[in-house]
């Protein structure tokens, strides 16, 4: 099988492909852990979307592993991660910019989600290059966070006599309030 395989094309890792497969995994477990939070807030970014943000980013992260050690770069030096991390947070930072546009109202809506969708990149590339203590601690920070402070938001909300908007319904998915 491998033979054919390698006949059409397909490349040999430089890591070996069981770990390449766990630090994907590891990534969906982390995006995940914030999602469910997201989701359980009933945010339009939730399970998913942070679940495919942090894989996303993980299989960025490989690749950028994987390019840096292919023998044509190592021969020519001309490979640099920094950038693959750049253009990893510029994607992401664009589907944030999404979530903010789509908020309307003199107040920002979606800064929460937008956060939290740039936390499951980073949480991704913690997952892809092997940092899994880092990333789930990371994980554990940011449920603590977005679930244990929105008692203290809301607590400041009310002394200071913002109004905030009713969370949407699980039956209004269009809507985008980024309410804790």
């Amino acid at each position: 099988m491998t033979d054919f395989l390698h006949s059409i094309g397909m490349v040999d890792t430089f890591w070996q492909l069981p770990t390449i497969l766990m630090r994907l995994i590891v990534a969906v477990i982390f995006g995940a852990i914030i999602g469910f939070e997201r989701e359980a807030s009933l945010k339009s970014a939730g399970l998913r979307t942070h679940i495919l943000i942090a894989l996303a980013a993980a299989v960025y992260t490989v690749l950028t592993l994987e390019i840096f050690h292919l023998p044509e770069v190592m021969t020519q030096g001309r490979s640099d991660p920094v950038h693959s991390v750049e253009a990893v947070t510029a994607g992401i930072a664009f589907l944030g910019a999404g979530v903010l546009f789509r908020g309307g109202g003199s107040r920002p809506h979606g800064l929460t989600t937008a956060a939290g969708m740039w936390l499951a990149g980073a949480v991704g590339m913690t997952a892809a290059l092997g940092y899994y203590a880092i990333g789930l601690f990371v994980c554990i920070l940011a449920v603590l966070v977005l679930a244990l402070l929105k008692a203290v938001d809301r607590q400041l909300d009310g002394r200071s006599g913002r109004l905030r908007q009713e969370p949407r319904s699980a039956a209004d998915s269009t809507a985008d309030v980024d309410n804790p």
